[in-house]
């Protein structure tokens, strides 16, 4: 049998460990973390959005940035302190402005064939995630957002996606408990939400009944090639361990970058700070005021989902700032404003904080496959889309391992 090592045990990690696993390989898995899912997949906005495929390589993203730089509270913050990683990242990112059109396009292809791959993996396990099957409708003020909207829209029709043009009557008839004036919106039926962490430590303990073995509090010291297999060196505790394996896949989100460099590959990730609040609906009369529809306010760049009766998450931002997890107020308190302008019912008394680096590539497509070496494999770089796209790159590296596999056995 096979014998592969999945390095991280986030969303991507533990859909790989489990797409592995259910084709019979033995798959060990190594996270720093006593748990699954601690870091960026922890707490972030919840949707799983084919309707949120639009890349950021564009022009736009370059002077709003700009634009924004010396305002704390922007949706979009860079830190304008120079370092060689983040000026080769950005300069590597306007590159990919060509290509803006077909990877919005390949990316929004991409979440729709996840969807079906994680309802597959949740029903197969028998996960409860909090799921909410009410699509995602995307509100507009200001008309050159809406406008652009529109423009983003084509696109996401020549990808297969069904999102529809919706007026500001009919987005209030769609989440009712909105609060705020709208000029319209879009409207997916067919996207949905969930809590990331909970399938994700379901999904955990669906694979160690399948015999994936879980290393936790596990920090990998050194990765050695050794010409047809990887040998893995990590600490345990106090116990030093060492193993050989047929394979790994590097699904290390934002630690991606350093292990790659180890095993002879570019893989220039850059850390983008996100933040959320959870806000506990503690209350009657906020759990009544809450909505159930997941919105995305793309002038905001502000999402929010309904996690059960009891919590609305409320994610947004993006902040270059390098590997940096401190929850700072002002960008926390916009969230919260967000929350008092749409939905001024639900008490804010109660909310938790949080702060998760998505790890981003320049191109903002993740990297999926095979590395320069025999053996080694990818599945890292989704940004903001790892949620929404994990299933489907698990189901891709999976396909390049077999590949391999096969070929090594020709």
């Amino acid at each position: 049998m096979t014998h592969i090592a999945v390095i991280g045990a986030g969303i991507t990690g533990i859909t790989t460990a489990y797409a592995l696993a259910r084709r019979g390989y033995e798959v060990s898995v190594f996270d720093r973390n006593r748990y699954a899912a601690m870091e960026t997949s922890f707490a972030n906005g919840g949707q799983l959005s084919a309707s949120n495929a639009e890349v950021w390589t564009r022009w736009g993203t370059i002077w709003k940035g700009l634009k924004w730089m010396t305002k704390s509270d922007a949706p979009l913050l860079v830190n304008p302190r120079p370092s060689w990683h983040k000026l080769s990242w950005m300069a590597e990112f306007m590159t990919n402005i060509p290509k803006y059109e077909a990877n919005t396009i390949a990316t929004a292809r991409l979440a729709i064939e996840a969807r079906a791959h994680l309802l597959e993996f949740a029903k197969e396990v028998g996960v409860d995630f909090d799921m909410e099957q009410r699509g995602i409708l995307h509100v507009y003020k200001k008309q050159s957002e809406f406008d652009h909207a529109r423009r983003v829209n084509v696109l996401l029709e020549k990808a297969g996606l069904d999102r529809r043009e919706v007026s500001a009557d009919e987005v209030q008839k769609l989440e009712p408990a909105l609060q705020t004036e709208t000029l319209g919106g879009f409207y997916t039926e067919s996207d949905f939400t969930g809590d990331i962490h909970s399938f994700s430590r379901k999904l955990s303990e669906g694979c160690e009944k399948m015999g994936v073995k879980f290393h936790y509090k596990s920090i990998v010291t050194e990765i050695d090639h050794t010409g047809t297999h990887v040998r893995l060196d990590w600490k345990e505790g106090a116990a030093k361990n060492s193993e050989v394996f047929d394979g790994i896949v590097v699904c290390a989100g934002v630690a991606s970058r350093a292990i790659a460099s180890q095993l002879g590959d570019r893989v220039n990730i850059y850390p983008v700070k996100g933040y959320s609040i959870t806000v506990n609906l503690d209350d009657a009369a906020s759990q009544e005021a809450a909505p159930w529809v997941s919105l995305l306010d793309d002038e905001a760049k502000v999402v929010t989902s309904r996690l059960g009766k009891n919590r609305l998450r409320i994610a947004g931002t993006a902040e270059f700032n390098g590997y940096n997890l401190d929850i700072r107020d002002d960008r926390i308190k916009p969230l919260r404003d967000w929350c008092e302008t749409f939905f001024p019912s639900v008490s804010t008394e109660h909310c938790v904080p949080w702060a998760g680096l998505r790890p981003m590539l320049p191109s903002m497509m993740p990297r999926v496959g095979p590395g320069s070496k025999p053996g080694v494999f990818y599945n890292t770089g989704h940004g903001h889309l790892g949620w929404t796209l994990s299933a489907a790159t698990a189901q891709g590296v999976a396909d390049a391992v077999d590949m391999q596999r096969m070929k090594n056995a020709a």
